[in-house]
This record gives C-alpha cells, structure tokens and sequence, in this order.
C-alpha cells in the first residue's frame, strides 16, 4: 500500500508565548435582559409616582396611598434587579448607568414633592439631593484614578430613606407620622455621615491612584 503525498501547503504554528493560556469568548450580555428591564420600570414610574402624588391638590387619601404603592414597588425593583444581575452574570454598561440615575431620580422626585406640598421641611431635602449631587461629581472627578464601589452604608442609607418616605407619603395623623419623621431624621444623620465618608475615600483615590471602598 502506497501512501499519498499531502499535497496542501503546510502553514508553520504560530508561536505560543510563554504564559499565555487561550482563552474562549465569553458571549455578550443582552442590553434587554431582566435587571435592566426592572431599572427601566423604575425609571418609567417616577413620572407616575408624581402625578398621583400631586392629583387633587396633594393631599387626597386615595391618591396619597396610591402614590406610596407606585413608590413601593418602584423600590422593590431596586432590590431585585442588582441582585439579579450579579446572580445571572447580567451586568452591562447600560445598567451601571441607568441603575443610580432611577434610583436618584425616585428619591429626589419623592423628596422635592413632598416638600413642596408641605410635608417636609426643605433643609432636609437640599441635604439629601445636595448630598447625591456632590457623590456624583465626586465620581466624575476621581473616575481616571479609581473607582469607589458602594458598600453597606450606602444600602442602608437607601433602605431609611425609603421607608420614611414611604410613611411620610400615607395619609397618617399622629404618632405615625412622627414616626416618619423620625426615620427621615436617621436616614438624614446616614446620608451625611455616608455623603462624609465618601468624601474620605475619594480623596485618599485621589492621592494614591487607586482604588478604594466607599460606604455608597
């Protein structure tokens, strides 16, 4: 038996560095998967929180409970959809964008309403959006030398600020809303002393080039 020439051109393998382990394609992740449709949900119902915050002059019962629930659930949504992302490998650009901007725009929208229809005192609100106005300049200064992710501080912050404003947005009387009053005052001390530490982290990111650990 005879063996045939292999008459294709034999083509030299290319070298292989020294260290270099190939490695396969990780496949993209889709923009419209479930954690960005949930931040997206959240962002659609700040327009609606409002408008039945103010229907009917602002103070009806009926719209004020609805108001909370539309408050609620776009809440809710911010609990799912960062864990859903992390858990399902389905974190984009897109929702590392929009995911703090619902998030500010559902609290400032909260925040300013109620003031302006006088169930809030206005010093509490500039602290609060004044507070998460200078976070995001502070990320946009420090972002070519470091990035600081949020951290447990942050979340509870969060979670005050929300279930105060969840309480002071129900039609209640008496020692309920002064229980609401008293959440906002906590999560008011938490969101100066987060917004503070902030402040600390940034600057040492600042001066050191890289990254540090923030409490969000």
């Amino acid at each position: 038996m005879s063996v045939q020439p292999d008459d294709r051109p034999w083509v030299e393998p290319a070298p292989v560095r020294a260290g270099f382990v190939p490695t396969q394609t990780e496949p993209s992740v889709p923009l419209m998967n479930i954690a960005n449709i949930l931040t997206m949900l959240r962002i659609a119902l700040v327009p609606l929180f409002v408008l039945a915050l103010f229907a009917d002059g602002g103070h009806d019962a009926g719209w004020r409970i609805a108001a909370a629930a539309l408050f609620g659930i776009a809440a809710i949504t911010d609990r799912f959809d960062g864990q859903l992302a992390r858990k399902y490998g389905l974190v984009t650009d897109f929702g590392k964008l929009a995911d703090p901007i619902a998030d500010k725009a559902l609290i400032g929208a909260a925040v300013i309403g109620l003031s302006l229809l006088g169930d809030l005192p206005w010093w509490i609100t500039l602290v609060i959006c004044g507070r998460e106005i200078g976070v995001t300049l502070l990320r946009l200064a420090v972002v070519r030398r470091g990035v600081i992710p949020a951290g447990r501080g942050g979340k509870v912050k969060t979670l005050m600020q929300s279930l105060a404003i969840a309480v002071l947005l129900l039609p209640l009387s008496g020692g309920f809303a002064t229980a609401g009053m008293i959440l906002m005052y906590v999560a008011v001390v938490l969101t100066v002393v987060t917004g503070l530490d902030y402040v600390g982290q940034a600057a040492r990111v600042w001066l050191a080039g890289g990254p540090g650990r923030a409490r969000g």
